[in-house]
């Protein structure tokens, strides 16, 4: 149950931009909650804009009292700490919106889909492009975080879409990105 919250705020740096800052932060959440096998700790971004395009300065970390507790007892925040502003652990004010946010995954590289089909297929480069023409590729227009697998190395962007607003708070299950396909957050 969700009935707490810190928020987690980007300083300005001359030295690294605001995303690569917030990529940062993000990897070490993500790195914090799979160290703990957590599933009941929430992410949010409360200053999420379509237009601009940005998730903003603030990263907002929800849960119980005592799940937030755990992960701050890890010192997740290490080497990031001269970069961010702590907040207090509070309680979620009464009377606020409930929100999803969503991961959401696009085919954004025909080139990277061909290659791929010709390893799994056995298929020329030829056949590859007949099979998938340049219209699969999509241009996301939602905010993102850009991060690097733990497994692969390679790096990816993960676009989160905010959802509707609902009346009450819906329980479930978090994953090791502190978001959830059922659980709302509080949004405020």
């Amino acid at each position: 149950m969700i009935t707490h919250y810190i928020d987690v705020r980007l300083l300005p740096d001359p030295e690294f931009s605001q995303a690569h800052l917030l990529g940062a932060l993000y990897a070490k959440f993500h790195r914090a909650l799979v160290g703990l096998g957590a599933d009941a700790i929430g992410v949010s971004f409360p200053q999420y804009s379509m237009q601009p395009r940005t998730l903003g300065r603030i990263m907002r970390v929800h849960g119980s009292d005592s799940a937030l507790n755990t992960l701050l007892s890890t010192d997740w925040l290490r080497g990031m700490r001269d970069h961010v502003e702590l907040g207090a652990l509070s309680a979620v004010p009464q009377d606020v919106q409930h929100r999803r946010l969503l991961r959401r995954q696009f085919k954004t590289s025909a080139e990277r889909l061909r290659h791929r089909r010709m390893r799994r297929k056995g298929e020329t480069y030829e056949q590859a492009v007949q099979a998938i023409p340049d219209s699969v590729e999509r241009q996301p227009d939602l905010p993102y975080v850009q991060l690097r697998s733990a497994s692969t190395g390679q790096r990816f962007c993960l676009f989160l879409a905010l959802g509707d607003a609902e009346p009450q708070p819906v329980a479930g299950v978090f994953n090791t990105y502190g978001l959830s396909s059922t659980a709302t957050l509080p949004w405020f």
